[in-house]
This record gives structure tokens, C-alpha cells and sequence, in this order.
């Protein structure tokens, strides 16, 4: 009796929050969407201040991400999308309180240890961005151990940056341009480019944040950059579900990538001769 009234209260504490977005939108079936992004990369905001609103611990919160992140993962390849990378930790997250510091290090190598047989089956290949050396040894050997055991997966690529920061990417590759003897006339943007952590994988075409903000967090500053689209989203994090996804992937279908260039427009239409004389 007491395991179900328990139930009952958790299942209630897990509805989601009244949003101000509009009614979902289901994905289309057929193929429809003309423009699918190949890259989307998410900033996963809002686990903190989901808890908060029901009254439970922060850590109630970031469980929760790591349940929408698993959906989100599931649909994206469903929606045609190949390649996810997603902001799990950030090098100024180090300066949260330390007992959630270690909530999220627990909740991290609980979840590689968890989720890795499933993904591996799903065709997940996981790769790491971020400086391993300062994470806890378990985890560290958590997400080596997902990395080499997902290496020839390829029905989607996930991109995990965890204890990630972009100006630090840019710093580490700076570092082994010049530990190569790199003279200062041969550093290109290509060649910053080659030593970032993502050297190998494409730039993102779409950069998705939830929970209403509108700034970068130092995620990605080198990648999305160069002409990323930009989608956010009122919707807490663990209340992003396969229909707000897809209300992303739709957004961007609508966008214009002009790179810099001219892209000629259509020229509006002539209205009737009849109905101007009205």
C-alpha cells in the first residue's frame, strides 16, 4: 500500500510543468521535412530549476535530463538527424556546490554503466570532448571504456562534453600547434580547426537551448560559430521530449543558411489588377 501511494506522488512530481510553447507538433511520418540537420547540438538547461518547482533536490533534476536525454537520443535518428552533441558538464560547473558536483560525478558513471549495453545495441557511437585528466578515475575509465566499446557503431554519433569548455578547447589546441613548433605565419583556421577536440566530426548545423536562455555558456564558441542556426526553447530540459525536438528540427527546416553570401529571394507576387482597385 505504501510502495503505491509513493508511486502515485512521484508520478506527480514527473508532470511536466505548464509551458508557454505552443500545442506539440507531431513529426512528419512521410519524410516531409525538406531540411533535416545533420549535427544538432543541445545545451541541456533547466534539470536544476525543474527540481526546484517541484520541491524535490537538484539531483531529483538531473536524473530527469538524463531520462530526456535518453529520448532524445532514441528519436534522432527517427527524425533523420546523425550526429548529437550534448553539454552534460561544463568546466565552470566545478564551481557548484560540491555535494552536487558529486551528485552529478555519481550520476554519470551510474548512467555509462547503465545505458552503455542498450546504446551499443542501438548502433550509438559515444565519443568524449573535454579534458578527461580532471575527472574522478571511474568515471574517467567510464567513458574510455564507452568510447572503445561503441568505436564502429555509426547510426548516431553522440558527442558527450563533459568537463567541456570551449575557450579551454581553444586553449588545448593552441597548446599542440605550438608544442609542434607550428611558425606563427602557418596557423590557419584550419589548422586550429585540426587540433580542436572535435577535429574529425562537422560543425553543427543547429544548437538547441532549453530553459528559456539566450547565450552560448562557452559551448562549442569555435564550432558554432561558423553560421550555426539557433533554436531555444522555454521548455525545461526534462520536459524535452521527442515532440519539442522535433518543433526544433522544424524551426530549422524554415531557416535560410546564407553563409556569408547572397541568396537570391523570390520576388513577391503581383497582387490581382481587380483587387487594388478595391
Amino acid at each position: 500500500m505504501a510502495r503505491g501511494r509513493l508511486r502515485q506522488l512521484w508520478d506527480l512530481l514527473m508532470r511536466p510543468v505548464q509551458s508557454t510553447e505552443p500545442p506539440p507538433v507531431a513529426a512528419p511520418a512521410d519524410g516531409s521535412r525538406a531540411v533535416t540537420p545533420y549535427h544538432v547540438a543541445i545545451i541541456m538547461d533547466g534539470n536544476g530549476r525543474w527540481a526546484t518547482r517541484r520541491h524535490l533536490p537538484r539531483g531529483a533534476g538531473h536524473r530527469a535530463g538524463v531520462e530526456a536525454l535518453r529520448r532524445i537520443v532514441e528519436a534522432a535518428p527517427l527524425e533523420g538527424v546523425r550526429m548529437l552533441t550534448v553539454y552534460a558538464f561544463s568546466t565552470e560547473n566545478w564551481n557548484r556546490p560540491q555535494e552536487e558536483v558529486n551528485g552529478l560525478m555519481d550520476l554519470f558513471w551510474d548512467s555509462f554503466r547503465t545505458y552503455l549495453e542498450r546504446l551499443d545495441r542501438e548502433g550509438v557511437r559515444i565519443r568524449h570532448f573535454g579534458r578527461l585528466e580532471d575527472l574522478r578515475p571511474d568515471v574517467r575509465q567510464g567513458i574510455l571504456d564507452a568510447v572503445e566499446r561503441t568505436r564502429n557503431n555509426d547510426r548516431l554519433h553522440l558527442n558527450v562534453c563533459l568537463n567541456y569548455g570551449g575557450r579551454a578547447e581553444i586553449v588545448d589546441a593552441v597548446r599542440a600547434i605550438v608544442a609542434e613548433g607550428t611558425r606563427p605565419e602557418d596557423v590557419t583556421e584550419d589548422l586550429i580547426s585540426q587540433h580542436l577536440y572535435s577535429h574529425d566530426v562537422p560543425d553543427p548545423d543547429l544548437v538547441i537551448r532549453t530553459a528559456g536562455e539566450m547565450r552560448l555558456s562557452n559551448f562549442l564558441i569555435w564550432q558554432a560559430a561558423y553560421y550555426s542556426e539557433y533554436y531555444a526553447t522555454p521548455t525545461l530540459f526534462p520536459d524535452f521530449d521527442r515532440e519539442a525536438f522535433a518543433r526544433a528540427l522544424d524551426a530549422y527546416n524554415g531557416r535560410t543558411r546564407r553563409f556569408g553570401k547572397v541568396v537570391p529571394e523570390e520576388p513577391p507576387v503581383a497582387a490581382p489588377v481587380d483587387s487594388l482597385a478595391r
